[in-house]
């Protein structure tokens, strides 16, 4: 198999058993092009490594110093391969391009809802958002009835965000966290949901009030990036 270059993953494909995501610390925006252009590189001088991998993402964050690297397996095993047999070869190739990158956060999740994104709605992201929840220990259900409540209070909200075109929540398969995979049209769209009253993109509600008090929440984050690179098995070789 080769590697085809996409235009975006696609968050909410139903084969996907895991996502794999992960943040490299690169120091600089000159570093975080020259990091990208090397995982092109190195990626695209090989055959695609494991017909378990459906997509490997790189997305430039807007802080100037972090990429963002979000890959779709079929499960655990296909990664585990991927590292045994394909993966020092290729991160070598990267490190002898752009030497001393932070390599930090791998965790590993499993998608649980979408939403936001109708039928018909060819918007293409132009930023992801990515939402990070910390809970004080493993709890799936906690985890779950935690987005249960987001998506409630959206359901209930009369304010859709401009510009916001899908949100796809995945759990940690630890128990311990969720991370939001948000697609907007753009940073500025994104900006302005959060100036907007509320805390947070949703107006001020009790539902909302629930969600950002919910019981057990012990940190999390905020990020916005730049979609940079995706790729997927191609059918030549």
């Amino acid at each position: 198999m080769t590697v085809q270059f996409t235009d975006r993953p696609d968050p909410g494909r139903a084969d996907a058993g895991i996502v794999k995501a992960s943040t490299w610390d690169v120091g600089t925006p000159e570093r975080q092009r020259q990091v990208v252009d090397a995982i092109r590189k190195a990626w695209e001088s090989r055959a695609w490594p494991h017909a378990g991998l459906l997509s490997y993402s790189v997305l430039v964050g807007e802080d100037g110093a972090t990429l963002l690297h979000h890959s779709q397996w079929t499960g655990e095993l296909a990664y585990q391969d991927f590292v045994r047999e394909s993966r020092d070869a290729r991160n070598d190739d990267i490190d002898a391009a752009v030497p001393g990158i932070e390599r930090r956060d791998l965790h590993t999740y499993e998608l649980y809802r979408s939403g936001l994104r109708t039928q018909g709605d060819s918007r293409e992201p132009g930023c992801v958002v990515i939402v990070d929840v910390e809970f004080a220990g493993p709890d799936p259900a906690r985890q779950r009835d935690w987005v249960d409540t987001v998506f409630e209070a959206l359901g209930a909200d009369p304010h859709t965000p401009a510009g916001g075109i899908a949100a796809h929540f995945h759990v940690s398969t630890d128990g311990t966290r969720v991370l939001n995979y948000a697609e907007w049209e753009s940073a500025e769209h994104h900006i302005a949901a959060l100036a907007a009253p509320g805390d947070g993109v949703g107006s001020p509600s009790p539902l909302w009030e629930r969600v950002l008090k919910y019981p057990g929440v012990t940190g999390g984050g905020v990020n916005r990036y730049t979609p940079a690179l995706s790729m997927e098995a191609g059918a030549g070789g």
